[in-house]
């Protein structure tokens, strides 16, 4: 009898360490297999185990990439285009494909400068034929016609690409006087010239702005149609990224075409908005050799330590001697140490921006971004990697490594792409094709699209 209840207890035991054997198989049988399954999907719906030697450098924005991603007004790219109606520049010479693998299937630097020069030279045609731009109307009796109208001058200083966007743009065939058919509507105040009026100083702009987009929405219909969003502003001082701090809607629908375009800065919407280049006016001649890649140093850079970075950046290399690295003004001169310098470190100070990338560019210097979160200018449009380095503030430390990393090969095609590009980093008064004024038309023009409630 005792024996049968020692059976009959240890087959129950067995049976209850096989339930719960089975408990814990069952569902780590099923983590497995749904694991497998998941890998066998991404390895066949992706190429993301599938090795390639090379591939073209992808925008990082979407309008570009795909044009079924675009708005319904580009998605038919495939179509044939009207003839070219106000442009002059030889397509076939832009962007031409300098990349290619070497024999270690290494992707060389020698990239494609635009991300699709096919959509590119399509969009182009169209929006010089048909995109228009609303400005809002001020007299030169408004008491603050110093700040809502163009500059009766040449713009200068290191925010000139804000006055040189309106004064070009009051130069263009883009401005219509009729709003029905502006595609976008200009807001036309000037915060660098707030900043420097008396009656306004940095502590009032944010209240004229306020005031500004109050009158703008009661005195016209077209604010309220789409709470902003087919409407945009422009500024190159980096306060515009607080002047706007009272102005919620701007934000949040407008589009601010801005120099300091940093991914860090929640007042900045990638994608929404748009990045000015920052760049000092110049003279219509070239400087001289720009065309020579034969250069003395190997990367310079001169400027104050207003950042953690440029502090890191001076502490390392001021004293190394095939750099030529300074803290503060130059008692030589700069232009001739941006000529002299295959490379022009481009860092970050107080913002992301500054107009050493337009320096570097305009004296023939490949430019080395260290700048952390900077949507850098024109980037639907242009591919970097193809004329610039781009090297996270880490890698400071490794930066001579990496500039000497560079075969002469991969140098001399970053810097031939240094000099087709440059042209578009140039502003003109009466504005020249695919200059910087022409770019951010472009920029304004892919995010033109908005839904808008019909006028009663």
């Amino acid at each position: 009898m005792a024996r049968s209840i020692f059976i009959l207890y240890s087959l129950s035991r067995r049976r209850v360490s096989d339930q719960l054997r089975s408990l814990f198989f069952i569902p780590t049988a099923l983590a497995l297999t749904t694991s497998l399954f998941i890998l066998f999907y991404i390895s066949s719906t992706s190429n993301l185990f599938t090795p390639h030697p090379h591939r073209p450098s992808q925008s990082r924005h979407h309008f570009l990439q795909n044009p079924d991603g675009v708005s319904s007004k580009v998605k038919n790219l495939q179509t044939p285009i009207e003839s070219q109606t106000q442009s002059s520049l030889d397509f076939d010479s832009l962007g031409r494909n300098l990349g290619g693998v070497d024999d270690h299937g290494k992707t060389a630097v020698n990239e494609i400068i635009f991300h699709d020069q096919d959509i590119f030279k399509q969009d182009y045609l169209k929006m010089n034929k048909s995109f228009k731009i609303f400005m809002y109307p001020h007299n030169k009796n408004d008491p603050f016609a110093n700040i809502l109208l163009p500059v009766d001058f040449e713009p200068e200083g290191n925010y000139a690409s804000e006055s040189f966007f309106k004064k070009t743009l009051n130069n263009s065939h883009f401005l219509t006087n009729d709003p029905a058919k502006a595609d976008l509507f200009y807001l036309p105040f000037s915060i660098a010239r707030l900043r420097h009026d008396p009656r306004v100083g940095i502590d009032g702009i944010q209240d004229f702005i306020k005031d500004y987009i109050y009158n703008v929405s009661h005195y016209y219909p077209y604010w309220n149609r789409t709470g902003g969003a087919d409407h945009f502003y422009v500024s190159c001082h980096s306060i515009g990224r607080v002047a706007i701090n009272k102005a919620e809607e701007i934000k949040l629908n407008a589009i601010q075409v801005v120099c300091s375009s940093s991914y860090f800065q929640s007042a900045y919407v990638p994608h929404k908005d748009a990045s000015l280049p920052q760049i000092w006016p110049r003279v219509d001649d070239d400087p001289p050799r720009i065309t020579s890649s034969q250069r003395k140093k190997l990367a310079f850079f001169a400027g104050s330590i207003n950042s953690p970075v440029r502090q890191k950046l001076v502490e390392t290399w001021q004293n190394d001697t095939t750099m030529s690295v300074h803290a503060g003004h130059l008692n030589t001169s700069y232009e001739e140490a941006l000529q002299d310098s295959k490379f022009c470190l481009h860092v970050k100070g107080f913002e992301v921006n500054t107009a050493r990338i337009g320096d570097a560019l305009y004296h023939g210097c490949v430019p080395v971004i260290i700048a952390n979160h900077y949507d850098l200018p024109f980037a639907d449009i242009l591919n970097w990697k193809s004329f610039s380095l781009v090297i996270a503030t880490l890698d400071i430390p490794l930066l001579q490594r990496i500039l000497r990393g560079l075969s002469d090969d991969e140098y001399a095609s970053l810097h031939k792409n240094v000099l087709e590009v440059r042209k578009h980093f140039r502003w003109h008064v009466t504005p020249v094709d695919y200059d910087a004024f022409y770019m951010v038309m472009y920029e304004l023009w892919l995010r033109r699209s908005s839904i808008r409630v019909p006028l009663s």
